[in-house]
Protein backbone atom coordinates (compact mmCIF):
# COMPACT_ATOMS: atom_id res chain seq x y z
CA UNK A 1 0.00 0.00 0.00
CA UNK A 2 1.36 2.89 -1.48
CA UNK A 3 3.29 6.08 1.57
CA UNK A 4 0.68 9.29 1.50
CA UNK A 5 2.35 12.03 2.78
CA UNK A 6 1.20 15.74 2.62
CA UNK A 7 3.87 18.34 2.02
CA UNK A 8 2.88 21.36 3.60
CA UNK A 9 3.70 24.54 5.44
CA UNK A 10 0.96 27.62 6.03
CA UNK A 11 3.92 29.82 5.36
CA UNK A 12 4.50 30.68 1.49
CA UNK A 13 8.00 30.52 -0.56
CA UNK A 14 9.43 27.96 2.04
CA UNK A 15 10.23 25.31 -1.17
CA UNK A 16 6.83 23.56 -0.76
CA UNK A 17 6.14 22.87 -4.28
CA UNK A 18 9.92 22.32 -5.11
CA UNK A 19 9.98 19.78 -2.48
CA UNK A 20 7.02 18.11 -3.48
CA UNK A 21 8.66 18.23 -7.47
CA UNK A 22 11.86 16.96 -6.62
CA UNK A 23 10.91 14.59 -4.21
CA UNK A 24 8.68 12.65 -6.82
CA UNK A 25 11.95 12.90 -9.25
CA UNK A 26 14.19 11.57 -7.45
CA UNK A 27 11.87 8.83 -5.41
CA UNK A 28 11.17 7.85 -9.15
CA UNK A 29 15.02 7.50 -10.00
CA UNK A 30 15.08 5.21 -7.02
CA UNK A 31 12.61 3.35 -8.88
CA UNK A 32 9.88 3.53 -7.04
CA UNK A 33 5.97 4.00 -8.65
CA UNK A 34 5.23 7.93 -7.20
CA UNK A 35 1.94 9.76 -7.78
CA UNK A 36 2.36 13.76 -7.31
CA UNK A 37 -1.09 15.26 -6.46
CA UNK A 38 -1.46 18.96 -6.99
CA UNK A 39 -3.97 20.46 -4.31
CA UNK A 40 -3.13 23.70 -4.42
CA UNK A 41 -4.91 25.96 -7.31
CA UNK A 42 -1.87 27.50 -7.89
CA UNK A 43 -0.98 24.50 -9.78
CA UNK A 44 2.44 25.41 -9.69
CA UNK A 45 3.86 21.70 -9.23
CA UNK A 46 1.24 20.86 -12.48
CA UNK A 47 3.37 23.11 -14.31
CA UNK A 48 6.56 22.49 -12.53
CA UNK A 49 6.07 18.83 -13.99
CA UNK A 50 5.99 20.62 -17.67
CA UNK A 51 1.89 20.17 -17.78
CA UNK A 52 0.02 22.80 -19.42
CA UNK A 53 -2.26 23.52 -16.45
CA UNK A 54 -4.79 25.68 -18.57
CA UNK A 55 -5.15 22.07 -21.04
CA UNK A 56 -6.66 19.36 -18.49
CA UNK A 57 -9.39 17.21 -19.19
CA UNK A 58 -9.56 16.34 -15.22
CA UNK A 59 -7.88 18.27 -12.56
CA UNK A 60 -7.69 17.53 -8.57
CA UNK A 61 -10.48 19.47 -8.41
CA UNK A 62 -12.88 17.50 -10.22
CA UNK A 63 -11.46 14.14 -8.19
CA UNK A 64 -12.10 15.93 -4.68
CA UNK A 65 -15.75 17.11 -6.12
CA UNK A 66 -16.49 13.18 -6.94
CA UNK A 67 -16.87 14.38 -10.86
CA UNK A 68 -14.10 12.18 -11.79
CA UNK A 69 -11.86 9.45 -10.72
CA UNK A 70 -8.72 9.86 -9.44
CA UNK A 71 -7.74 6.62 -12.22
CA UNK A 72 -9.28 9.14 -15.51
CA UNK A 73 -7.02 12.47 -13.79
CA UNK A 74 -3.92 11.14 -13.62
CA UNK A 75 -1.13 11.94 -16.16
CA UNK A 76 2.52 10.89 -17.02
CA UNK A 77 4.73 13.73 -18.02
CA UNK A 78 6.84 12.87 -20.62
CA UNK A 79 10.43 11.67 -19.74
CA UNK A 80 10.04 12.28 -15.77
CA UNK A 81 9.02 8.93 -14.17
CA UNK A 82 6.42 9.70 -11.97
CA UNK A 83 2.69 10.32 -12.52
CA UNK A 84 0.67 13.69 -11.70
CA UNK A 85 -2.62 14.77 -10.68
CA UNK A 86 -2.76 17.86 -11.80
CA UNK A 87 -4.47 20.93 -10.72
CA UNK A 88 -5.42 24.48 -12.07
CA UNK A 89 -7.47 27.88 -10.56
CA UNK A 90 -10.94 25.54 -10.47
CA UNK A 91 -9.86 23.83 -7.70
CA UNK A 92 -9.97 27.19 -5.75
CA UNK A 93 -14.20 26.68 -6.15
CA UNK A 94 -13.62 23.30 -3.74
CA UNK A 95 -13.15 25.97 -0.67
CA UNK A 96 -16.25 26.85 -0.87
CA UNK A 97 -18.34 24.28 -2.25
CA UNK A 98 -16.83 21.35 0.05
CA UNK A 99 -18.25 23.45 2.97
CA UNK A 100 -22.00 22.28 1.44
CA UNK A 101 -20.51 18.80 0.93
CA UNK A 102 -21.07 15.63 3.19
CA UNK A 103 -17.46 14.04 4.10
CA UNK A 104 -15.89 17.12 3.19
CA UNK A 105 -12.57 16.32 4.75
CA UNK A 106 -12.41 12.76 3.17
CA UNK A 107 -13.16 13.37 -0.23
CA UNK A 108 -9.47 12.97 -1.08
CA UNK A 109 -8.67 9.86 1.08
CA UNK A 110 -12.04 8.29 -0.38
CA UNK A 111 -10.79 9.13 -3.90
CA UNK A 112 -7.42 7.67 -3.12
CA UNK A 113 -8.79 4.30 -1.92
CA UNK A 114 -8.94 2.72 -5.87
CA UNK A 115 -5.59 4.11 -6.65
CA UNK A 116 -3.14 3.91 -3.59
CA UNK A 117 -1.73 0.70 -3.87
CA UNK A 118 -0.50 0.82 -7.69
CA UNK A 119 2.50 3.62 -6.07
CA UNK A 120 4.57 3.37 -3.51
CA UNK A 121 4.60 6.93 -2.42
CA UNK A 122 1.91 9.01 -2.79
CA UNK A 123 3.31 12.88 -2.28
CA UNK A 124 0.67 15.54 -2.02
CA UNK A 125 1.28 19.73 -2.40
CA UNK A 126 -0.99 21.37 -0.52
CA UNK A 127 -2.14 25.56 -0.38
CA UNK A 128 0.02 27.55 1.65
CA UNK A 129 -3.00 28.10 3.94
CA UNK A 130 -4.40 25.98 6.73
CA UNK A 131 -7.79 25.11 4.56
CA UNK A 132 -9.91 22.64 4.03
CA UNK A 133 -7.94 21.25 0.70
CA UNK A 134 -4.98 21.12 3.33
CA UNK A 135 -7.19 18.98 5.71
CA UNK A 136 -8.40 16.76 2.69
CA UNK A 137 -4.54 15.97 2.38
CA UNK A 138 -4.02 15.17 5.81
CA UNK A 139 -6.66 13.45 6.61
CA UNK A 140 -5.93 11.14 3.39
CA UNK A 141 -2.09 11.12 4.83
CA UNK A 142 -0.24 8.80 7.01
CA UNK A 143 2.91 11.46 7.20
CA UNK A 144 3.23 14.92 6.83
CA UNK A 145 6.57 16.67 5.92
CA UNK A 146 7.52 20.11 6.63
CA UNK A 147 9.62 22.04 4.25
CA UNK A 148 10.84 24.97 6.78
CA UNK A 149 13.06 27.77 5.71
CA UNK A 150 15.61 28.76 8.79
CA UNK A 151 14.16 32.25 8.82
CA UNK A 152 13.17 34.43 12.09
CA UNK A 153 9.40 33.72 12.28
CA UNK A 154 9.39 29.76 10.85
CA UNK A 155 8.73 28.32 14.71
CA UNK A 156 5.66 30.92 14.98
CA UNK A 157 4.76 29.51 11.99
CA UNK A 158 5.19 26.14 12.86
CA UNK A 159 3.10 26.17 15.96
CA UNK A 160 -0.12 26.79 14.22
CA UNK A 161 0.43 24.13 11.78
CA UNK A 162 1.15 21.79 14.66
CA UNK A 163 -1.71 22.43 16.09
CA UNK A 164 -3.79 21.23 13.14
CA UNK A 165 -2.02 18.04 12.48
CA UNK A 166 -2.86 16.93 16.23
CA UNK A 167 -6.63 17.96 15.91
CA UNK A 168 -7.01 15.95 12.22
CA UNK A 169 -5.14 13.08 14.01
CA UNK A 170 -7.58 13.42 17.43
CA UNK A 171 -10.77 13.64 14.70
CA UNK A 172 -10.19 12.12 11.83
CA UNK A 173 -6.98 10.49 11.16
CA UNK A 174 -5.15 9.08 14.18
CA UNK A 175 -2.43 7.25 11.99
CA UNK A 176 -1.64 10.97 11.03
CA UNK A 177 2.05 11.57 12.22
CA UNK A 178 5.09 14.47 11.16
CA UNK A 179 6.98 12.60 8.90
CA UNK A 180 9.92 15.46 9.00
CA UNK A 181 10.79 18.57 8.91
CA UNK A 182 13.13 19.42 5.95
CA UNK A 183 15.22 22.66 6.17
CA UNK A 184 15.11 24.61 2.63
CA UNK A 185 16.72 27.57 0.87
CA UNK A 186 19.94 27.08 3.57
CA UNK A 187 22.80 29.16 3.67
CA UNK A 188 25.35 27.67 6.06
CA UNK A 189 27.00 31.28 6.01
CA UNK A 190 24.02 32.95 8.10
CA UNK A 191 24.30 32.88 11.40
CA UNK A 192 20.49 33.08 11.56
CA UNK A 193 19.79 30.23 9.22
CA UNK A 194 22.47 28.13 12.11
CA UNK A 195 20.43 29.47 15.02
CA UNK A 196 17.32 28.22 14.01
CA UNK A 197 18.28 25.32 12.55
CA UNK A 198 19.78 24.33 15.90
CA UNK A 199 16.49 25.27 17.36
CA UNK A 200 14.91 22.94 15.00
CA UNK A 201 16.98 19.99 16.07
CA UNK A 202 16.83 20.81 20.01
CA UNK A 203 13.02 21.11 19.43
CA UNK A 204 12.23 18.44 17.38
CA UNK A 205 15.09 15.97 17.35
CA UNK A 206 15.21 12.95 15.25
CA UNK A 207 11.95 14.57 13.26
CA UNK A 208 14.62 17.22 11.61
CA UNK A 209 15.61 15.32 8.25
CA UNK A 210 19.41 14.92 8.64
CA UNK A 211 18.95 16.27 4.31
CA UNK A 212 19.34 19.80 3.92
CA UNK A 213 18.45 21.57 0.90
CA UNK A 214 20.83 24.23 -0.33
CA UNK A 215 19.76 27.65 -1.99
CA UNK A 216 20.85 26.71 -5.64
CA UNK A 217 20.35 28.56 -8.97
CA UNK A 218 19.87 25.51 -11.12
CA UNK A 219 17.60 24.48 -8.78
CA UNK A 220 15.27 27.53 -8.85
CA UNK A 221 15.50 28.00 -12.50
CA UNK A 222 14.26 24.51 -13.25
CA UNK A 223 10.50 25.50 -13.08
CA UNK A 224 10.27 27.51 -15.60
CA UNK A 225 11.75 24.85 -17.97
CA UNK A 226 9.03 22.35 -16.63
CA UNK A 227 11.30 20.17 -15.12
CA UNK A 228 13.06 18.81 -11.87
CA UNK A 229 16.35 19.65 -11.02
CA UNK A 230 17.36 15.89 -11.53
CA UNK A 231 16.23 16.60 -15.27
CA UNK A 232 17.49 20.07 -15.51
CA UNK A 233 21.01 19.66 -13.67
CA UNK A 234 21.15 16.30 -12.87
CA UNK A 235 24.94 17.24 -11.36
CA UNK A 236 24.13 20.47 -9.47
CA UNK A 237 24.08 20.84 -5.78
CA UNK A 238 20.11 20.85 -5.40
CA UNK A 239 19.59 17.47 -7.44
CA UNK A 240 22.03 15.85 -5.34
CA UNK A 241 20.24 17.42 -2.37
CA UNK A 242 17.02 15.96 -3.07
CA UNK A 243 18.39 12.58 -3.81
CA UNK A 244 19.90 12.47 -0.48
CA UNK A 245 16.14 13.54 1.02
CA UNK A 246 14.62 10.65 -1.05
CA UNK A 247 17.51 8.24 0.18
CA UNK A 248 16.32 9.38 4.15
CA UNK A 249 12.80 9.05 3.27
CA UNK A 250 13.18 5.38 1.81
CA UNK A 251 14.94 4.42 4.79
CA UNK A 252 12.70 5.99 7.82
CA UNK A 253 9.67 4.27 5.99
CA UNK A 254 11.80 0.83 5.93
CA UNK A 255 11.85 1.72 9.64
CA UNK A 256 8.50 2.60 10.44
CA UNK A 257 6.97 -0.14 8.76
CA UNK A 258 9.24 -2.73 10.22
Amino acid sequence: MGNIFAVTNQKGGVGKTTTTVNLAASLAEYGKKVLLIDLDPQGNATTGSGLDKNDLKNSSYDVIMAEAKAADSIVRPDDLGFDVMPTNSDLTAAEVELLETKLREHRLRLALESTRDKYDFILIDCPPSLSMLTVNALVASQGVLIPIQCEYYALEGLSSLLRTVERVKQKANPTLDITGLLRTMFDARNNLANQVSRQLISHFGEKVFHSIIPRNVRLAEAPSHGLPVLNYDRGSRGSIAYMALASELMRRQTKTNG
